[in-house]
Formats: structure tokens, sequence, C-alpha cells
């Protein structure tokens, strides 16, 4: 993956090289729940793709919002780490490039306006209107600031726990984080939420499934906007890369790798097969009228 234009732009972009103590998080979780010895690795990474926040595991439960910690919005602070730099420079290059794509969607497609969400960018802990999260919740959106968190430790992870190295790897995180975004200015969020009270845990799971893999469309809408616009330049190692993350979170691969065996009935994210397939789609077709998860017989 080869960026083609450079935007200097710290707009709407926090980073903090600290932050508080705890274990909370938002929503934008990109595992399904799971149980067994693969629980932790599996929380390190629940909050990249979407779920509500204090669902995963009981692992946020009870956790109250916390907005004492200082924040520098629309400056990037200085991350000691080399590497945490550069993937600070990265994430803050796919948040700007989205925002320009889902700008223009917005206006032209949807008709509608568009507010950006807030990119926080942090290592090891922080506050957020969700709760407290630290290194084990990972990425996520939180709708109740209107804001992406990206802890910078997690794409070491992504590349070496989970072997889904590559650059469209790490745009695929932001992406999907953004897709939830939308999710939230179109009122689909609020309204998941609510049928949750009206749903069993099996039927609100297939729910959660769809939502999931809608951000996975909304990933691989912005990669093919982002191509399209010569913002970026992919090749098909890129796009792999891309469909290797989509796979390492599937649901049944982090059941089978964490108890020896998968349960359809708790799946919350999608498999790997179905979250490799809508971001492809998302990708291969650039049309937002094709990701409606909620209304596709295939995921009833």
């Amino acid at each position: 993956m080869k960026w083609l234009k450079n935007d200097d732009s710290t707009d709407g972009v926090e980073v903090e090289e600290g932050g508080g103590s705890g274990s909370g998080g938002g929503t934008g979780r990109m595992f399904g729940k799971i149980g067994g010895g693969g629980a932790i690795i599996v929380v390190i990474i629940s909050l990249l793709l979407g779920k509500n926040p204090l669902q995963m595991l009981g692992f946020v439960n009870n956790v109250l919002p916390d907005n004492s910690q200082q924040q520098t919005s629309g400056h990037v602070g200085t991350i000691v780490d080399t590497r945490a730099d550069n993937d600070s420079n990265f994430a803050r290059k796919v948040y700007l490039s989205d925002n320009e794509i889902w700008q223009k969607i917005f206006a032209e497609q949807i008709h509608r306006s568009y507010s950006k969400p807030i990119l926080h960018l942090f290592v090891d802990h922080t506050s957020t209107g969700c709760g407290q999260a630290s290194t084990v919740s990972g990425p996520f959106y939180c709708p109740a600031d209107s804001k992406v968190y990206i802890d910078l430790a997690f794409y070491n992870q992504l590349s070496q726990e989970l072997n889904a190295p590559g650059d469209l790897a790490k745009a695929y995180v932001v992406a999907h984080e953004m897709g939830h975004h939308i999710q939230h200015l179109l009122g689909v969020t609020d309204k998941v939420d609510a049928a949750r009270q009206q749903l069993s845990d099996a039927d609100y799971n297939k729910l959660s499934v769809k939502l999931e893999l809608q951000a996975d469309f909304y990933a691989g809408l912005w990669a093919h906007y982002a191509q399209q616009e010569n913002t970026i330049s992919l090749n098909d190692a890129d796009i792999q890369s891309a469909l290797n993350a989509a796979h390492a979170v599937g649901d049944d691969n982090l059941e089978k790798q964490s108890q020896g065996y998968a349960v359809p009935e708790t799946f919350t994210h999608g498999t790997s097969e179905q979250r490799m397939y809508w971001f492809k789609k998302g990708y291969t077709t650039g049309d937002i009228n094709q990701g409606n998860t909620f209304s596709d017989p295939s995921l009833n």
C-alpha cells in the first residue's frame, strides 16, 4: 500500500503518551464472545470492529464514564517509541482519508450532513466516554463521545499474534471503526441497541453480526474510493493483507483457536468467510447500497 497524497493536517486527532488506569472500553470491538484460554487474546482485540461497549466477555460491565484525562484536540503529541510514532502517522492518514470520502458520500449519495469523529491515539491507558480503556481493550469506537480509539500497541499484535501484517490490514482497523461512526450517524447503532431489550441472546447475536459485517463493508468501501481518488495505490498483496486480517478475526477462527471448536450461536461478529466477503464486497462494488447486511437473507 502506497500513499499518493500527503496530508499533514492534525485536525480532529488526539494523541496521548499514557492514560488513566482501568480496563474498560467502548463500541467497536472486532471479536466475538469467546471462552477458554484464548479469552485474553480475544479481549486484546475485542474492541476492534464493533459491539456495544459493555458486552464483550463481561469485560467492561458497570464501568462508568471518566472524562478526567487531559487530552489535546487537533494536535499530534510526542510518541517516544519510533514504531508507535509511525503507526500514529499512518492511522492519522487513514482517518483523514476516511473523513474526506464519507463527507462526499454523505453529500452526494446519502444527502445528509456529515460530522466527523475524533481520532484518539493512545498507548497503555486512556479515559473515554464509554469508560476506562487499556491495552487489553484494543481499538474501538465510542458513540458516547463520537471518538475512534486506537491503542498504537495493537498494530504489533495484529501482525505478530494474529499473523495479519501489512499496511492495508492496519488501515482496515481504523476504517472499520470509522464504519461504526457512520452507523452511529445513520441511527443504525441506536436501533440495534434498542432491539437488545426485545430479543433473546441468540437473536441479538445475529443482529450484532450484521452490524459488524456492515462495518467491514464500509471499511472495504473506503479502500475502493481511496484508490479511485488516487489517495492510495493498492496491489493484490495489499488486498490479501486486509482479507487476512478479516479472516483472523472471524468468530469461528477465534473460537477454534481458543477452545478447539466453534459454537455458531455465540457468534457476534461473523465468521472468517463472512468478514472477508463483506470487506471485499465493499471494495469491489464501491456501492453503499450494496452494504445493507440487515436485509441479506443469508445472514438470517
